[in-house]
Protein backbone atom coordinates (compact mmCIF):
# COMPACT_ATOMS: atom_id res chain seq x y z
CA UNK A 1 0.00 0.00 0.00
CA UNK A 2 1.13 3.33 -1.09
CA UNK A 3 0.41 6.05 1.52
CA UNK A 4 1.90 9.88 2.27
CA UNK A 5 5.14 9.72 3.90
CA UNK A 6 5.01 12.11 7.23
CA UNK A 7 6.57 15.51 7.73
CA UNK A 8 10.14 15.89 6.34
CA UNK A 9 12.57 14.80 9.12
CA UNK A 10 15.39 17.06 10.62
CA UNK A 11 18.54 16.47 8.89
CA UNK A 12 20.00 15.61 12.78
CA UNK A 13 17.34 13.55 13.55
CA UNK A 14 18.33 10.95 10.76
CA UNK A 15 20.08 7.78 11.99
CA UNK A 16 23.61 7.79 10.75
CA UNK A 17 23.01 4.53 8.06
CA UNK A 18 26.83 2.73 9.49
CA UNK A 19 25.06 3.08 13.36
CA UNK A 20 21.78 1.69 11.35
CA UNK A 21 23.46 -1.07 9.47
CA UNK A 22 25.03 -1.80 13.22
CA UNK A 23 21.33 -2.31 14.82
CA UNK A 24 20.40 -4.58 12.08
CA UNK A 25 23.55 -6.88 12.91
CA UNK A 26 23.38 -6.68 16.13
CA UNK A 27 19.56 -7.57 16.31
CA UNK A 28 20.56 -10.48 13.92
CA UNK A 29 22.99 -11.99 16.15
CA UNK A 30 21.03 -10.99 19.32
CA UNK A 31 18.59 -13.30 17.93
CA UNK A 32 20.78 -15.83 16.91
CA UNK A 33 22.60 -16.37 20.36
CA UNK A 34 19.07 -15.81 22.19
CA UNK A 35 19.59 -12.85 23.63
CA UNK A 36 16.49 -11.35 22.48
CA UNK A 37 13.28 -10.95 25.09
CA UNK A 38 11.38 -13.68 25.32
CA UNK A 39 8.47 -12.09 23.80
CA UNK A 40 10.42 -11.78 20.55
CA UNK A 41 11.23 -15.58 20.44
CA UNK A 42 8.59 -18.31 18.25
CA UNK A 43 8.13 -21.26 20.26
CA UNK A 44 6.92 -24.57 19.17
CA UNK A 45 2.64 -24.45 19.52
CA UNK A 46 1.42 -27.85 21.34
CA UNK A 47 -1.73 -29.86 20.17
CA UNK A 48 -1.70 -29.61 16.84
CA UNK A 49 -3.28 -31.45 13.87
CA UNK A 50 -3.41 -30.35 9.94
CA UNK A 51 -6.71 -29.21 8.47
CA UNK A 52 -8.61 -30.18 5.41
CA UNK A 53 -7.50 -26.35 4.36
CA UNK A 54 -4.43 -26.34 3.25
CA UNK A 55 -3.23 -25.64 -0.65
CA UNK A 56 -1.38 -27.58 -2.69
CA UNK A 57 1.22 -25.01 -3.47
CA UNK A 58 4.96 -24.59 -1.61
CA UNK A 59 4.68 -22.26 1.55
CA UNK A 60 6.98 -19.06 1.46
CA UNK A 61 10.01 -19.64 3.00
CA UNK A 62 9.71 -18.48 6.89
CA UNK A 63 12.37 -16.10 6.64
CA UNK A 64 10.44 -14.40 3.67
CA UNK A 65 7.21 -14.31 5.99
CA UNK A 66 8.57 -12.95 8.72
CA UNK A 67 10.99 -10.60 7.26
CA UNK A 68 8.54 -8.82 4.27
CA UNK A 69 5.09 -7.72 5.65
CA UNK A 70 3.36 -4.64 6.87
CA UNK A 71 2.91 -3.17 9.80
CA UNK A 72 2.82 -0.02 9.97
CA UNK A 73 2.73 0.83 13.56
CA UNK A 74 6.46 -0.40 13.34
CA UNK A 75 7.33 1.59 10.16
CA UNK A 76 6.92 2.18 6.27
CA UNK A 77 8.95 -0.30 4.91
CA UNK A 78 8.81 -4.22 4.59
CA UNK A 79 11.63 -4.84 6.34
CA UNK A 80 10.75 -2.29 9.26
CA UNK A 81 8.09 -4.68 11.16
CA UNK A 82 10.93 -7.58 11.97
CA UNK A 83 13.62 -4.80 13.14
CA UNK A 84 11.28 -2.66 14.88
CA UNK A 85 8.96 -5.12 16.40
CA UNK A 86 10.61 -7.23 18.42
CA UNK A 87 11.80 -6.31 21.74
CA UNK A 88 8.88 -3.48 22.13
CA UNK A 89 5.83 -5.06 21.45
CA UNK A 90 4.84 -6.96 25.00
CA UNK A 91 2.85 -10.06 24.36
CA UNK A 92 2.33 -11.35 27.97
CA UNK A 93 -0.21 -10.71 29.88
CA UNK A 94 -2.82 -10.73 27.04
CA UNK A 95 -6.06 -10.57 27.09
CA UNK A 96 -8.87 -10.14 24.14
CA UNK A 97 -12.43 -8.47 25.60
CA UNK A 98 -15.28 -9.98 23.36
CA UNK A 99 -18.31 -7.41 24.09
CA UNK A 100 -21.39 -5.57 22.23
CA UNK A 101 -24.63 -7.90 20.72
CA UNK A 102 -23.84 -10.78 22.66
CA UNK A 103 -25.26 -12.99 25.77
CA UNK A 104 -22.38 -13.96 26.80
CA UNK A 105 -19.17 -11.00 27.25
CA UNK A 106 -15.86 -12.20 28.44
CA UNK A 107 -12.25 -12.18 27.42
CA UNK A 108 -9.72 -14.66 26.08
CA UNK A 109 -6.99 -15.00 27.77
CA UNK A 110 -3.82 -15.90 25.14
CA UNK A 111 -2.36 -18.84 27.33
CA UNK A 112 -5.41 -20.10 28.91
CA UNK A 113 -6.24 -19.97 25.16
CA UNK A 114 -3.50 -21.97 23.44
CA UNK A 115 -3.53 -24.33 25.92
CA UNK A 116 -7.28 -25.23 25.66
CA UNK A 117 -7.64 -25.05 21.96
CA UNK A 118 -6.95 -28.23 19.44
CA UNK A 119 -5.15 -25.72 17.16
CA UNK A 120 -5.28 -26.60 13.55
CA UNK A 121 -2.15 -26.56 10.80
CA UNK A 122 -3.34 -24.60 7.85
CA UNK A 123 -1.42 -23.36 4.39
CA UNK A 124 -3.29 -20.67 2.90
CA UNK A 125 -2.62 -18.08 0.16
CA UNK A 126 -1.87 -14.89 0.94
CA UNK A 127 -2.80 -11.46 -0.88
CA UNK A 128 -1.55 -8.07 -0.79
CA UNK A 129 -3.43 -5.31 -2.31
CA UNK A 130 0.13 -4.35 -3.70
CA UNK A 131 -0.06 -6.94 -5.78
CA UNK A 132 2.59 -9.16 -4.20
CA UNK A 133 1.39 -12.83 -2.42
CA UNK A 134 2.88 -15.36 0.02
CA UNK A 135 1.95 -19.22 1.01
CA UNK A 136 1.33 -19.25 4.48
CA UNK A 137 0.88 -22.37 6.92
CA UNK A 138 -0.67 -20.61 9.64
CA UNK A 139 -1.67 -22.84 12.81
CA UNK A 140 -5.25 -20.58 14.69
CA UNK A 141 -8.63 -21.91 15.43
CA UNK A 142 -11.32 -21.17 13.20
CA UNK A 143 -13.19 -17.26 14.17
CA UNK A 144 -16.31 -18.59 14.07
CA UNK A 145 -16.00 -21.26 16.39
CA UNK A 146 -14.72 -18.75 18.95
CA UNK A 147 -17.46 -16.12 18.58
CA UNK A 148 -20.45 -18.68 18.82
CA UNK A 149 -19.12 -19.16 22.50
CA UNK A 150 -20.14 -15.62 23.33
CA UNK A 151 -23.71 -16.47 21.64
CA UNK A 152 -24.09 -13.29 19.32
CA UNK A 153 -27.55 -12.35 19.49
CA UNK A 154 -29.76 -11.30 16.17
CA UNK A 155 -28.66 -7.60 16.42
CA UNK A 156 -24.59 -8.85 15.67
CA UNK A 157 -25.20 -8.12 11.84
CA UNK A 158 -20.81 -7.57 11.89
CA UNK A 159 -17.84 -8.19 13.61
CA UNK A 160 -15.58 -5.21 14.80
CA UNK A 161 -12.11 -5.81 15.34
CA UNK A 162 -9.45 -3.65 17.63
CA UNK A 163 -5.65 -3.92 17.59
CA UNK A 164 -3.39 -2.93 20.37
CA UNK A 165 -3.20 0.96 21.21
CA UNK A 166 -0.04 1.62 22.79
CA UNK A 167 2.28 4.33 20.81
CA UNK A 168 5.18 3.51 23.53
CA UNK A 169 4.89 0.13 22.14
CA UNK A 170 3.96 0.78 18.70
CA UNK A 171 5.72 4.26 17.70
CA UNK A 172 4.18 4.45 14.45
CA UNK A 173 0.83 4.92 16.38
CA UNK A 174 2.07 8.55 16.90
CA UNK A 175 1.74 9.71 14.04
CA UNK A 176 -1.38 11.57 12.73
CA UNK A 177 -1.39 10.09 9.31
CA UNK A 178 -4.14 7.39 10.43
CA UNK A 179 -7.08 7.48 12.66
CA UNK A 180 -5.39 4.97 15.24
CA UNK A 181 -5.65 2.16 16.28
CA UNK A 182 -5.73 -0.28 13.81
CA UNK A 183 -9.64 -1.37 13.01
CA UNK A 184 -11.25 -3.83 10.70
CA UNK A 185 -14.64 -5.71 10.07
CA UNK A 186 -16.57 -8.64 8.61
CA UNK A 187 -19.87 -9.27 8.27
CA UNK A 188 -21.26 -11.52 10.57
CA UNK A 189 -21.81 -14.90 7.75
CA UNK A 190 -18.03 -13.72 6.64
CA UNK A 191 -16.82 -14.35 10.25
CA UNK A 192 -18.43 -17.08 10.63
CA UNK A 193 -17.02 -18.97 7.71
CA UNK A 194 -15.02 -21.96 7.88
CA UNK A 195 -11.94 -20.23 6.78
CA UNK A 196 -11.80 -17.42 8.56
CA UNK A 197 -8.81 -17.74 11.56
CA UNK A 198 -7.96 -16.57 14.71
CA UNK A 199 -4.06 -17.34 13.99
CA UNK A 200 -1.63 -17.65 17.16
CA UNK A 201 1.37 -19.15 14.70
CA UNK A 202 2.89 -19.72 11.31
CA UNK A 203 4.89 -23.19 10.70
CA UNK A 204 3.96 -24.66 13.90
CA UNK A 205 5.44 -21.71 16.10
CA UNK A 206 3.72 -18.98 18.10
CA UNK A 207 3.52 -15.80 16.13
CA UNK A 208 6.78 -13.05 15.66
CA UNK A 209 6.11 -9.74 17.33
CA UNK A 210 6.21 -8.56 13.40
CA UNK A 211 3.38 -11.05 12.24
CA UNK A 212 0.48 -9.89 14.88
CA UNK A 213 1.66 -11.48 18.00
CA UNK A 214 0.49 -13.24 19.97
CA UNK A 215 -3.04 -13.12 18.32
CA UNK A 216 -4.32 -12.12 14.42
CA UNK A 217 -7.18 -12.34 12.28
CA UNK A 218 -6.62 -14.24 8.52
CA UNK A 219 -9.01 -13.79 6.02
CA UNK A 220 -7.36 -15.62 3.27
CA UNK A 221 -9.99 -14.84 0.58
CA UNK A 222 -9.45 -10.58 1.19
CA UNK A 223 -6.30 -8.54 0.57
CA UNK A 224 -4.27 -8.39 3.63
CA UNK A 225 -4.97 -5.41 5.14
CA UNK A 226 -8.35 -7.10 6.31
CA UNK A 227 -6.10 -9.74 8.47
CA UNK A 228 -5.38 -7.29 11.27
CA UNK A 229 -3.09 -8.30 13.87
CA UNK A 230 -2.48 -7.61 17.60
CA UNK A 231 -5.95 -7.86 18.62
CA UNK A 232 -7.17 -6.61 22.05
CA UNK A 233 -11.39 -6.34 21.08
CA UNK A 234 -13.67 -7.94 19.02
CA UNK A 235 -17.29 -6.44 19.14
CA UNK A 236 -20.49 -7.61 17.78
CA UNK A 237 -22.12 -4.60 16.12
CA UNK A 238 -25.11 -3.83 14.33
CA UNK A 239 -23.84 -1.14 11.92
CA UNK A 240 -21.15 -1.90 9.25
CA UNK A 241 -18.56 -0.45 11.49
CA UNK A 242 -15.34 2.13 10.54
CA UNK A 243 -12.00 0.44 9.65
CA UNK A 244 -8.76 2.47 9.41
CA UNK A 245 -7.98 1.81 5.63
CA UNK A 246 -11.30 2.68 4.29
CA UNK A 247 -11.79 5.29 6.72
CA UNK A 248 -8.34 6.52 5.64
CA UNK A 249 -8.97 6.25 1.83
CA UNK A 250 -13.06 4.77 0.79
CA UNK A 251 -12.50 4.78 -3.00
CA UNK A 252 -9.12 2.76 -2.51
CA UNK A 253 -9.65 0.47 0.05
CA UNK A 254 -12.96 -1.01 -0.03
CA UNK A 255 -14.81 -2.50 2.92
CA UNK A 256 -14.83 -6.06 1.78
CA UNK A 257 -11.93 -5.70 -0.49
CA UNK A 258 -12.41 -9.41 -1.70
CA UNK A 259 -9.43 -10.48 -3.78
CA UNK A 260 -10.78 -9.46 -7.46
CA UNK A 261 -8.34 -9.05 -10.56
CA UNK A 262 -11.30 -7.17 -12.20
CA UNK A 263 -11.24 -4.36 -10.13
CA UNK A 264 -7.87 -2.14 -10.62
CA UNK A 265 -6.64 -0.63 -7.31
CA UNK A 266 -6.62 3.35 -8.85
CA UNK A 267 -3.20 3.37 -8.75
CA UNK A 268 -2.34 -0.18 -10.07
CA UNK A 269 -3.58 -3.44 -11.72
CA UNK A 270 -4.59 -5.94 -9.71
CA UNK A 271 -4.83 -8.82 -12.74
CA UNK A 272 -1.41 -10.36 -11.45
CA UNK A 273 0.80 -10.68 -8.71
CA UNK A 274 4.12 -11.23 -7.51
CA UNK A 275 4.51 -14.40 -5.49
CA UNK A 276 7.37 -13.39 -3.42
CA UNK A 277 10.52 -15.78 -4.18
CA UNK A 278 9.37 -16.21 -7.74
CA UNK A 279 10.60 -14.52 -11.41
CA UNK A 280 7.69 -12.77 -13.16
CA UNK A 281 3.70 -12.53 -12.03
CA UNK A 282 1.20 -14.71 -12.13
CA UNK A 283 -2.53 -14.00 -12.51
CA UNK A 284 -4.63 -13.67 -9.89
CA UNK A 285 -7.33 -15.28 -9.13
CA UNK A 286 -11.22 -14.30 -7.85
CA UNK A 287 -11.63 -14.60 -3.80
CA UNK A 288 -7.75 -15.32 -3.97
CA UNK A 289 -8.41 -19.10 -5.29
CA UNK A 290 -11.55 -19.42 -2.60
CA UNK A 291 -14.32 -18.78 -4.76
CA UNK A 292 -16.01 -23.00 -4.09
CA UNK A 293 -16.13 -21.75 -0.38
CA UNK A 294 -17.22 -17.99 0.23
CA UNK A 295 -18.55 -17.00 -3.48
CA UNK A 296 -21.91 -17.89 -1.98
CA UNK A 297 -21.65 -14.97 0.38
CA UNK A 298 -21.83 -12.51 -2.25
CA UNK A 299 -24.66 -13.54 -4.45
CA UNK A 300 -26.55 -10.94 -5.94
CA UNK A 301 -23.53 -8.41 -4.85
CA UNK A 302 -22.42 -5.53 -7.60
CA UNK A 303 -18.77 -6.72 -6.39
CA UNK A 304 -17.40 -3.58 -8.24
CA UNK A 305 -19.79 -1.18 -6.23
CA UNK A 306 -19.04 -3.28 -2.99
CA UNK A 307 -15.25 -3.90 -3.71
Amino acid sequence: MLIRRPDPIKPSEITPRSAWMSRRQLIAGAAAWGMLPAAALAEALPNLRKSDYRVDETPTPQKDITHYNNFYEYGLDKEDPSVNAPGKLKTRPWTVTVDGACAKPGTIDIDQFLRAEALEDRVYRHRCVEAWSMVIPWVGVPLGEVLKRFEPTSNAKYVSFTTLYDPAQMPGQRSREFAWPYTEGLRIDEAMNPLALLAVGIYGETLLPQNGAPIRLVVPWKYGFKSIKSIVKISFVESQPKTLWNSYSSNEYGFYSNVNPAVDHPRWSQAKEHRIGEFGRRPTLPFNGYAEQVASLYAGMDLKKYF
